[in-house]
This record gives structure tokens, C-alpha cells and sequence, in this order.
């Protein structure tokens, strides 16, 4: 537990970092451009998650579950690497020789110059995917740590300077001028270079990689585990981020703008939840695997699920409590307000998306990842379903239901199906009491007490007190103090 404790605080520490900057960054966005200027941005990017998916295709994790059996990491990583190497020209390749028609079947014609260079950065950021993995695997946590916040570092900058402070100096700076034309485009171009920095930063890891030590034989077996993790992968972000593009080709052409640039903006917010989420999964998975032989392994995950859940909820209770202002003051523009009361919602979306992450061990222990493709698929389903269905009544509310719709789902019937392939005895009575009380102060706050930010926190505090005392997450020390001790 303290091996993990110290994995996820310095992983995850630097993911918190990492992912702040484009939660910053997309204020200055936000409150630069109104919902259909900034819409592009959402719509590429909605793609790029299934296109990054695609250029990895589960080799990350495919690694650490190799690396307990394969003794040679040159042949481990050279192999890996050299899959996602091929992968990934092939795709620029391709991209970029059809960028056009590409261009236009994705009903942005005049936007060829954006999808050009998102195909460059996501390409760039595929080659460092698994020298960051080596990292990761050599227990060099401070070189990912200093890559990892340098890249968010140069995008910060370079969105700053590209969108809040060029436009204020017409006759330019350093000889560039503000294009209004190009507008959104410049963050794209931030993109850009972040991730080419990145890359020469682990050059040095990819030279490390040799053609000679790729194993054809190895490459069959990763390739066996790692479709299916791919195919879940890309499941995921088509619940994540895929009903953008549903919104712009089911409602009309400026609706539809419109809307995929609220609901893009609004969906920012959750980032608040998602930053311990991906935190918590940075330094779980490798620990996981290793501890999988242990004999109190299965209590470990317990206890694992259970502060999982209590810390999630809190922080989801925080956020619905203060939810008016803290959107509010966040976003910055009063053409994106409208979408905020779907935010409680999707708060809890990603919670149990987070639970099903977290029950998704029991296939992966057992090598069984083609179950949660099955599972994954079936949330693709219900959220297809639900967005086509519904989007040209209700917009990016029927997105909204179909993300938690989707993620329920899937952590049920995850669930219900590892107790009988691999039983865990989890708290699923407590876990789900908590998560009832959480959900409806949550609600309930956001309705009736916004005008009484104070009740509503003191409900949290009441809650969150009489929550960190019965999961034991309040140190001795601090009990003691309290207690006059």
C-alpha cells in the first residue's frame, strides 16, 4: 500500500499538473471565441481520442502485463514501440495524402489546414507513447515528470500568446500578426509544437529501440492481448467524446455548431472529477498487475474501491454544491451558461466510469481483455442508441443521459460478470448507500440551495467529515488533536 501510495502521489501529481493546463487553458478559449467559433476545436479533437486509441492500440498496457513474464526488455519495448511505429505512418501516410476529401466527409472543407496539423501532433505524440512507458518501466519518474509538464508548459504559453495577448498588438509581435480568420486554429498550432518538443525530449528513449531486437513471435502474442484492449479503448472514447459528432450531423448545420460548442466547453468542468481518476489509474495499473499473486490481493482491492469511491464522491459533492459560481467564474462567457446544469450529470458519469475502471482488473488478471471489449461495445451501443434517437429533440441532453446511461451499464454488467469469472468481495451495499446520499445532496443543492452556497457546504462538510472518519481516512494524529488527546 505505501509502494502504491508513493507511485500514485509522484505519477500522479504530474498528471494533476499535466492535465491543468488545457483545464486553464480553455477559459482563455472559452472567453476568446463564443460557442461556434470554438466548435471546430471540440470536433476534431472528439475524433483524435479514437485516432490516438488506434496509433497505441493497447500497447501500453500490453507491456506492463508482459513485462512479468518477458526477461528481455530490448526485445519487450523494441517490439512494442516498432508496432505503434508502423501503425503510425501508415495513418499519416494515408491522412495526409487524402486530407481533402478526409476534410470534406467531415463536413469541414475549409478547415483542411486544421486537420493537417492535428494529424502531425497526434502522430508525433504515437512515437512518444512508449518511450514514456520506459520511463514508467525503469522507475525514472522525474525525467516523465519534467517531459510531461514541459509539453504543458509550451502549450500554456503558446495559447496565451497566440490568442490572449498577439490580438491585442496589431502590428504584431516578433513579426507574427493575429489572423481573426484563423482564430481557433492557433491552439491547434500550440498543439503542434508541445508535442514536437516532446518528442525530442525522449529521443534519446527511441534510440534506445533497435529493429534487430523486434520479435515477430512476441509481436503475435502482445497483438492477441492488446486488440481487445484497443477495441475497448476505443469504445471508451466513443462514449467519452463521439456524440460531438453526433450533434453535428444530426441537427442542422448551425444548431448543431452550437451546440457541439457548448456542450464542449460545459463538458471541460469535469475535468475536476477526471484529474483523480486518471491520477489513481497512472499508479494502480502497474501495481495491480504486480500484486496480483499476492495472497491478500483481493482484500487490497477492496479497500482500494472503497476510498476510490469516498474520495470521488466528495469531490462530486463539492463540486455540485458550489457548481454556479465555480462553472461560472470558470468558463467565462455567458453564451456557454446554458449548458451548465447538465454538469451534475455527467459528474457522475464519470464516477462510475471510474468503478468500472477500476472492476475492470478481474479480465485483465485473467487475461480475458476480448470481455471488455464485449462490455465496452455494449456501452457504445446504448450511447449510439441514445444520441441518435433522441439528439434532434433534445441536443446535447440526450448526450448528457447517454454518457451516464452508457457508463452504468457497463460498470453493472462488469460487475455481476467478474463476481462469477473472478469473485471480489466488494462493499457493493455501502458503496452504493454512499453514492445514493452523494447523488442526491448533489441534486438537491444544485436546485434549491444555489442562493445558499453556505447551507450547502456545510451539508458537504457534515458528509464529508462522517465519510473520511468511517472509510479511516482521517490520520490518528489529526483524530487525536481533535479529540483533546
Amino acid at each position: 500500500m505505501k509502494k502504491l501510495l508513493g507511485q500514485t502521489a509522484l505519477y500522479g501529481l504530474t498528471t494533476v499538473i499535466i492535465r491543468l493546463f488545457p483545464f486553464v487553458i480553455n477559459p482563455i478559449i472559452t472567453r476568446s471565441f463564443g460557442p461556434t467559433a470554438y466548435s471546430p476545436f471540440a470536433d476534431f479533437y472528439s475524433v483524435a481520442g479514437v485516432i490516438a486509441v488506434i496509433l497505441t492500440h493497447g500497447m501500453e498496457t500490453t507491456f506492463f502485463r508482459f513485462s512479468l513474464d518477458e526477461k528481455d526488455d530490448r526485445k519487450l519495448i523494441s517490439t512494442s514501440f516498432f508496432s505503434v511505429l508502423v501503425v503510425t505512418l501508415v495513418y499519416l501516410f494515408f491522412t495526409l495524402l487524402y486530407r481533402q476529401p478526409l476534410a470534406t466527409a467531415f463536413r469541414t472543407p475549409d478547415q483542411v489546414d486544421l486537420l493537417t496539423i492535428l494529424a502531425v501532433t497526434l502522430a508525433l505524440d504515437a512515437f512518444c507513447a512508449m518511450p514514456f512507458v520506459m520511463l514508467r518501466k525503469n522507475e525514472r519518474p522525474l525525467k516523465y515528470a519534467a517531459i510531461r509538464i514541459t509539453n504543458g508548459v509550451i502549450n500554456f504559453l503558446l495559447v496565451v500568446f497566440f490568442i490572449a495577448l498577439l490580438p491585442r498588438y496589431p502590428e504584431g509581435i516578433f513579426g507574427l500578426k493575429y489572423n481573426p480568420e484563423f482564430g481557433i486554429g492557433y491552439v491547434f498550432v500550440a498543439n503542434l509544437v508541445a508535442s514536437t518538443a516532446t518528442f525530442l525530449m525522449l529521443f534519446k528513449e527511441i534510440l534506445i529501440t533497435r529493429i534487430k531486437y523486434f520479435s515477430y513471435e512476441l509481436w503475435k502474442k502482445m497483438i492477441k492481448y492488446s486488440w481487445p484492449i484497443t477495441i475497448a479503448g476505443l469504445a471508451g472514447i466513443i462514449n467519452e467524446t463521439f456524440d460531438r459528432q453526433f450533434l453535428k450531423f444530426l441537427l442542422p448545420e448551425e444548431i448543431g455548431r452550437h451546440q457541439l460548442g457548448v456542450y464542449g466547453g460545459v463538458a471541460k468542468v469535469v475535468t475536476f472529477v477526471i484529474l483523480f481518476r486518471q491520477a489513481y489509474s497512472l499508479g494502480i495499473e502497474p501495481f495491480f498487475f504486480s500484486n496480483s499473486k499476492n495472497a491478500n490481493a483481493k482484500l487490497m482491492y477492496v479497500r482500494l474501491m472503497d476510498i476510490f469511491v469516498a474520495v470521488n464522491c466528495l469531490i462530486v459533492l463539492f463540486l455540485s454544491v458550489n457548481l454556479d459560481w465555480i462553472a461560472k467564474g470558470y468558463i467565462q462567457n455567458p453564451e456557454y451558461y446554458e449548458g451548465i446544469p447538465i454538469l451534475p450529470i455527467l459528474f457522475f458519469a464519470s464516477l462510475f466510469l471510474g468503478i468500472y475502471l477500476n472492476l475492470s482488473i478481474w479480465y485483465k488478471l485473467t487475461d480475458k481483455t476480448i470481455i471488455g471489449a464485449y462490455i465496452s461495445t455494449i456501452g457504445v451501443l446504448i450511447t449510439i442508441g441514445i444520441n441518435f434517437y433522441f439528439i434532434p429533440k433534445y441536443g446535447y441532453w440526450a448526450s448528457t443521459w447517454a454518457t451516464i446511461a452508457s457508463y452504468f451499464a457497463m460498470m453493472v454488467i462488469s460487475y455481476v460478470w467478474g463476481q462469477y469469472r473472478y469473485p471480489i468481495p466488494y462493499n457493493v451495499y455501502k458503496n452504493s448507500v454512499i453514492i445514493l446520499i452523494t447523488m442526491l445532496v448533489s441534486l438537491a443543492s444544485y436546485q434549491y440551495l444555489r442562493e445558499k452556497i453556505w447551507l450547502g457546504n456545510l451539508i458537504f462538510l457534515i458528509l464529508a467529515t462522517i465519510l473520511l472518519k468511517t472509510e479511516n481516512l482521517i490520520p490518528q494524529k489529526i483524530l487525536n488533536k481533535l479529540g483533546g488527546k
